[in-house]
């Protein structure tokens, strides 16, 4: 399918690798840079075109992810995934076996910045912050933070006692630096995972579009 991702911010935080690799399924490997490992909340507003229909749904989605490697491919691993949308959290289920959950979302443009909501409807699971871009946009660097936070180009999902990956493409994320005031954030904590007191590292990105091909075996 293609997929076009707007108004997205990436909220990074270092959490311990013996927090993450309990609940990270044992065919990955934990991904690290200079010897820590990442969790991200990231929100944002999806526009999606299945191939060979002819519809485009919209709707406000949000993933809870880190960084895995398998067979020294770099990619993410999804925590949970939240969507404003039952029709794409049915679809996800079941063709992309990941952990989707329906919430009520809403993310409104206010000029240059964003107010983005979410509440799972299945559990104490809620999100709640406004951001909004501020600098240039640039490219990251390769052999930076930034660049091996975003710059990964496919998925790994473990389910019925198999792991699968599936492969995106996209053009450098234009990133630029970011503003942005949490006022609620349980989205970790829904996963089992507390996250430290320090300010996330931000990241936005106005819009990017992707190319999304189907799960296959990754072993």
């Amino acid at each position: 399918m293609m997929q076009s991702w707007h108004d997205l911010l990436f909220a990074h935080w270092p959490i311990p690798p013996e927090t993450l690799r309990p609940l990270v399924p044992a065919p990955l490997e934990l991904d690290s840079f200079d010897g820590e490992t990442w969790l991200a909340v990231t929100p944002f507003y999806l526009r999606m075109k299945p191939r060979g229909l002819p519809l485009i749904h919209k709707f406000p989605e949000m993933n809870c992810r880190t960084y895995v490697t398998f067979q020294g491919k770099p990619g993410i691993f999804f925590f949970s995934l939240d969507a404003g949308s039952r029709l794409a959290v049915w679809g996800a289920r079941t063709f992309y076996l990941l952990p989707y959950f329906n919430a009520k979302m809403q993310a409104t443009r206010k000029g240059t910045s964003i107010e983005y909501s979410s509440s799972r409807t299945s559990s104490l699971a809620t999100f709640k912050a406004e951001y909004e871009p501020h600098g240039p946009v640039r490219t990251a660097l390769r052999g930076s933070l930034e660049h091996w936070l975003t710059e990964r180009y496919c998925l790994y999902t473990h389910a019925r006692g198999r792991l699968y990956r599936g492969e995106i493409h996209h053009a450098p994320w234009p990133l630029q630096d970011a503003n942005c005031h949490i006022s609620e954030n349980t989205i970790a904590a829904a996963a089992g995972i507390q996250l430290p007191a320090a300010a996330p590292l931000l990241h936005f990105a106005r819009e990017l579009n992707v190319l999304i091909w189907p799960l296959h075996r990754a072993s």
